[in-house]
């Protein structure tokens, strides 16, 4: 039986991997925004009991500490009009145009989404009113309401910003005084370790589940969305369901150590294990929404090597398998890496000293950082071993294997949609399509115009140039372009066929 990768999100599942979608304290003061650089602190808790070998475990302080931060999202994503300019309908050929003229008119050029409804779980981090969530919890919604556990009152709520890289977002509702979660360290955490699932599942009250830590630092290949997607879950046995997106792990000392995000499941239901994002992630990023509205990200410019490689390719990268590190298979010319010396078959084995053994570590290390920070990299070269500091760059790069999917090929001059521009339109950002050159792709395959801005490829939200380019890279035959004009609140969708053939 296939195992279903689904995020969480509201009373329907989104289903990734087995083909298509389902539709789917206590404490006044405000600890969360106290920041030493761009670093979150975390928040005391208020009770640090301890158990002994021999007596039972006791969840009722836990849950007594934590279950009044955790709130009930609900949102509602307005039917709207889409529209599809060129050749492609955006269903492709999805029961012929016969099926698609029949439901959508005569041209299959427009049609209208339904409303949706869902619902969701969050966090409080702060007692003014902000709350982290899910990405795929909020993304598109146009109306956001949030439900206190404690005296049940609703409260608008609006997005202060998103992160789809890490699948969170920071929402903000207008009150006072609210009970704050209190943030553990998620490094503490062991496998074995009791833990706490509290959410929102199936649209039912609050609800609390236990279970044990049984991986750390696990990727699931879910944020297929994402330019640059970081996942290093932990992985837990607590039951979580459908609606418990954006919920707390939390530990016996009801301290916050994951947000959580995912289940696999062969039902789109709880069926074994849940995935949580890291309470350590989580603050750098909810802190970088906070103050900057965007994620202030450090790149290191590297490619990792597949961790399911054959004999052959390990043998042209030079990987041994006694070596516990993590292989670079290319490394960006113009990044950070290459600045510091980084080889293509480098073996990094540690970050600041923290030991890495997989790409979900070290990514999950890198994505703490910002642009500028300078990070200690342990590696083995050959039989060598050396440390070299590399200081971070602002831009994901571009490695030598990728120059085949250059933009040309297109026929667009893009550049990144300014954050004003991207304001007037109320989206997140996008890349707009400057100049549009005869003979191109787009030229002979759509009826696109300039001054287009694409938001998606794919369904992959792309918000600069550098993430249109990456996303690119992963696209071949046939594929989508969504986006709007300036001055239009419809979508529009573009259908390229043979890219890359």
């Amino acid at each position: 039986m296939n195992t279903k990768k689904i995020i969480l999100g509201a009373g329907l599942a989104v289903v990734l991997s087995a083909g298509g979608y389902y539709a789917h304290s206590m404490k006044e003061n405000n600890e969360f925004l106290k920041t030493s650089g761009n670093s979150i602190l975390a928040t005391p808790t208020s009770y640090t009991g301890t158990t002994s070998a021999t007596a039972p475990v006791d969840f009722g302080k836990a849950a007594e500490q934590a279950v009044p931060s955790v709130v009930h999202i609900k949102t509602i994503t307005k039917a709207r009009q889409v529209a599809e300019r060129g050749d492609q309908n955006p269903f492709g050929n999805f029961g012929g145009d016969d099926f698609f003229r029949k439901f959508f008119g005569d041209n299959g050029r427009s049609f209208s989404t339904p409303e949706q409804r869902a619902s969701g779980s969050g966090v409080i981090v702060s007692n003014d009113g902000y709350i982290v969530t899910n990405n795929h919890v909020v993304d598109g919604a146009t109306d956001i309401t949030v439900t206190l556990n404690d005296d049940h009152k609703t409260y608008k709520a609006k997005v202060i910003g998103t992160d789809p890289n890490t699948d969170l977002a920071l929402i903000k509702v207008d009150a006072k005084n609210l009970p704050v979660m209190s943030i553990g360290n998620s490094d503490n955490v062991h496998l074995g370790q009791w833990v706490l699932a509290i959410g929102y599942p199936l649209n039912l009250d609050v609800t609390v589940t236990q279970g044990i830590v049984s991986a750390k630092s696990r990727s699931i290949g879910i944020n297929t969305k994402a330019a640059a997607p970081v996942e290093a879950f932990i992985q837990t046995d607590a039951a979580v369901n459908p609606g418990s997106s954006g919920g707390a792990l939390v530990n016996t000392n009801g301290e916050l150590i994951g947000i959580n995000a995912a289940i696999a499941s062969p039902t789109g239901s709880y069926a074994g294990y849940a995935y949580s994002i890291p309470s350590n992630l989580m603050k750098k990023v909810a802190g970088d929404l906070m103050k900057y509205g965007m994620v202030q990200r450090g790149y290191l410019g590297i490619s990792m090597a597949p961790e399911n490689l054959d004999d052959a390719k390990k043998k042209e990268l030079g990987i041994n398998d006694d070596v516990n590190g993590v292989y670079v298979a290319e490394v960006d010319p113009q990044g950070a890496a290459a600045a510091a010396g980084i080889q293509k078959g480098d073996a990094i084995t540690k970050i600041n000293d923290v030991t890495v053994s997989t790409g979900a570590q070290l990514s999950e290390q890198i994505a703490r950082q910002k642009p500028g920070d300078v990070v200690k990299i342990t590696l083995l070269r050959g039989s060598s071993s050396r440390t070299v500091d590399v200081t971070l760059k602002s831009k994901m790069g571009a490695f030598p294997s990728q120059q085949k999917a250059a933009i040309s090929p297109l026929g667009a001059e893009l550049s990144t949609l300014s954050k004003e521009d991207a304001a007037r339109m109320n989206i997140a950002g996008g890349v707009q399509v400057t100049g549009i050159k005869d003979g191109g792709i787009i030229s002979e395959q759509t009826n696109m115009k300039e001054g287009f801005v694409i938001t998606k490829i794919n369904g992959r939200q792309v918000i600069s140039v550098e993430e249109f380019k990456a996303a690119l890279n992963n696209v071949r035959g046939n594929f989508q372009l969504e986006g709007k004009y300036p001055g239009d609140d419809e979508t529009y969708y573009y259908g390229i066929n043979g890219f890359g053939k």
